[in-house]
């Protein structure tokens, strides 16, 4: 690695950095309103008020992350005890226990069919489970175990029950095709770790959040972005694609949560706390697209009107850390994980 002074460095991060001022100074130009000023004469958007309808118990360590299924009714969770637990949240029981190899799981994903779950984390690699089909023990059987990772795997998601795509801390993005456990592509993303990504409402593209404080919109058959969004000053925790396709929602370690649109190609929300002290751990939008939702550092679940930009409530409850939420499918429950060791499923 190359000095910290070596003039070739410098001069290369200097190139680098105009090169985004004049980008930022163009973008600026051509943001000729503000989303708020357009959506002013709007009426407010009706006040948040939602409950913890399911308190689900059982895992015995921090939940780091919740997925739900295609049917809006069962969810996945994955805890440092070692547990992916399958819960029906209409219920509040639990269907399935699967015991990890490693108990240090950062990321879980449901497939919309409800037949998978896939999981992983500090072991480097991604595990597969077939829900429907059991082990000699009894447990969900694993279908794949895909390897060959250099860092830890931080996101992963289901482009259908044969295909997954995942994020990881060698700054690479992945697919892989499940029926010869075999990569399809493998390309560098970012210039850090990446931690987040949400698949579009067809699946033909997907966002992703990094450590590089960027944002990058992919097309699932390409290996070079589409578009590249700054804006964020620390690390990008969670990216949440807006149903309508046309943009995404994104929650930061700088405090913020933001909204940025393809076709205007930067950023138009930004939204802070009261306290402005808490960082977004994750995020997700509500079906219509006018509320963004961020769990947060401080135990909460923040919400904003995203066109106003004005902050509509918080859901309190969880006594440590939010690590993790979901929006069901069809919109009407919010799913959220935490540090304390509990999961809320609000409605």
């Amino acid at each position: 690695m190359a000095p910290k002074d070596d003039p070739e460095v410098a001069a290369l991060k200097k190139e680098i950095n105009d090169l985004i001022a004049k980008m930022k100074e163009e973008q600026k130009k051509a943001a000729d309103c503000t989303l708020q000023d357009k959506c002013g004469d709007m009426g407010d958007a009706p006040k948040v008020r939602i409950s913890t309808k399911k308190f689900l118990k059982g895992h015995i360590n921090k939940v780091n992350s919740v997925h739900y299924a295609g049917d809006s009714r069962h969810c996945v969770t994955g805890s440092l005890d070692g547990k992916l637990i399958i819960w029906d949240t209409w219920t509040g029981n639990k269907v399935q226990v699967i015991p990890l190899r490693s108990a240090w799981v950062m990321s879980v994903a449901y497939a919309d069919s409800g037949n998978f779950v896939a999981c992983g984390g500090m072991d480097n690699m991604c595990t597969v489970y077939d829900l429907n089909n059991r082990d000699a023990q009894g447990n969900a059987k694993i279908v794949r175990e895909l390897m060959g990772y250099e860092g830890f795997l931080s996101s992963c998601r289901f482009l259908d029950d044969t295909h997954v795509l995942t994020g990881s801390g060698d700054m690479k993005i992945c697919v892989w095709d499940l029926q010869v456990g075999k990569k399809t592509s493998e390309f560098d993303a970012h210039a850090g770790d990446v931690v987040s990504i949400s698949l579009s409402p067809d699946k033909n593209t997907y966002v992703t959040g990094s450590v590089d404080r960027t944002c990058k919109l992919w097309d699932v058959r390409e290996s070079t972005p589409k578009q590249t969004f700054f804006g964020h000053e620390a690390d990008v925790n969670s990216v949440s694609y807006h149903p309508s396709g046309f943009g995404f929602a994104t929650g930061s370690e700088d405090k913020t949560a933001r909204l940025f649109d393809f076709r205007s190609d930067q950023q138009i929300g930004h939204y802070e706390p009261p306290n402005k002290n808490s960082g977004f751990t994750s995020c997700a939008l509500s079906l219509s697209g006018r509320y963004i939702l961020c769990g947060s550092d401080d135990n909460n679940v923040h919400i904003w009107d995203t066109m106003k930009g004005v902050h509509n409530g918080t859901l309190s409850g969880h006594e440590n850390r939010v690590t993790s939420i979901c929006m069901a499918p069809n919109g009407m429950a919010l799913a959220s994980c935490s540090w304390d060791q509990h999961v809320r499923i609000w409605v």
